[in-house]
């Protein structure tokens, strides 16, 4: 092993022994969106987003938050609309705190069209269109 796959793989243990209880994930339908932009003296950005997500074959509906703050750079966030599929990846929230209905997002997939707001490994390759001559 090299020195980066070793700290790599200890960065990946360490991650998975304090949140390994509260990872989870969520695919289903979007049923709202709510992107909320916020700057202060031009110097400071804010990004909060809010989706609710209906779990296939289920009535329940859960509420995914993601944050963001960032000097002189707007955070950016893919673009996700009403009735798109995704796959949201997070943490839920800690036993006894007022979030913890809530999921934090890590990451979020859109399966409608095909875009991560983190580009994840092992992407799916690329489909290409043969065209067939008619004869």
């Amino acid at each position: 092993m090299s020195f980066k796959e070793k700290i790599s793989q200890y960065y990946t243990k360490s991650y998975l022994k304090k949140y390994g209880d509260r990872l989870t994930q969520v695919q289903g339908t979007v049923v709202s969106v709510k992107i909320t932009r916020k700057t202060i003296l031009w110097i400071f950005n804010k990004l909060n987003v809010t989706l609710l997500v209906r779990p296939e074959r289920s009535k329940t509906i859960v509420k995914c938050s993601y944050v963001r703050k960032k000097w002189f750079k707007k955070p950016n966030f893919i673009t996700i609309n009403q009735g798109n599929l995704v796959l949201a990846q997070g943490l839920k929230g800690k036993r006894g705190k007022e979030n913890r209905e809530q999921i934090e997002l890590i990451n979020v997939r859109n399966m409608t069209t095909k875009k991560d707001l983190v580009p994840m490994e092992g992407k799916q390759p690329k489909v290409r269109r043969i065209q067939q001559r008619i004869k």
